[in-house]
């Protein structure tokens, strides 16, 4: 067993911590006080509260994710002061399927990745747009 407590995961041979820019820039949010079988975990750990379930991730570098939501405002044409972030859904914002296919083109082009049509079409999210971006870039690299 683990537990999340504050800015920090600890198990009994495994620690992680979490810089307070992290928590507050929103890169790890809503972390409780959960108990969760030691299994498959990768972490960080984030709650998500509308399907009432704990998602185990590795989230993106803000960074990623700044230029995600860039690349997503330009494309829907939205005004600086819509609110878009991590969470933010393509569908919720405006977007159609052809809407969703220009964001993966100008993600494409933004990070000289090559996103498959499968993976493509399972992204819903900028934060899913954010990891997989990050996913491809990591095995470009190894």
């Amino acid at each position: 067993m683990f537990s999340i407590a504050g800015s920090s995961v600890s198990m009994p041979s495994v620690s992680a911590s979490f810089n307070q820019s992290q928590v507050t820039s929103g890169q790890i949010s809503g972390l409780k006080l959960v108990p969760a079988p030691l299994g498959k975990a990768i972490f960080p750990l984030r709650r998500n509260y509308r399907q009432g379930s704990l998602q185990v991730c590795c989230a993106a570098k803000p960074e990623t994710v700044n230029k995600v939501v860039e690349i997503v405002r330009k494309q829907l044409a939205l005004n600086e002061d819509s609110k878009v972030d991590g969470e933010s859904k393509f569908i919720d914002l405006g977007a159609d399927s052809l809407d969703t296919v220009e964001i993966v083109m100008g993600l494409e082009e933004e990070f000289k990745i090559s996103v498959e049509e499968e993976s493509a079409q399972s992204i819903t999210t900028v934060q899913e747009a954010a990891d997989l971006i990050e996913d491809l870039i990591s095995k470009d690299s190894a």
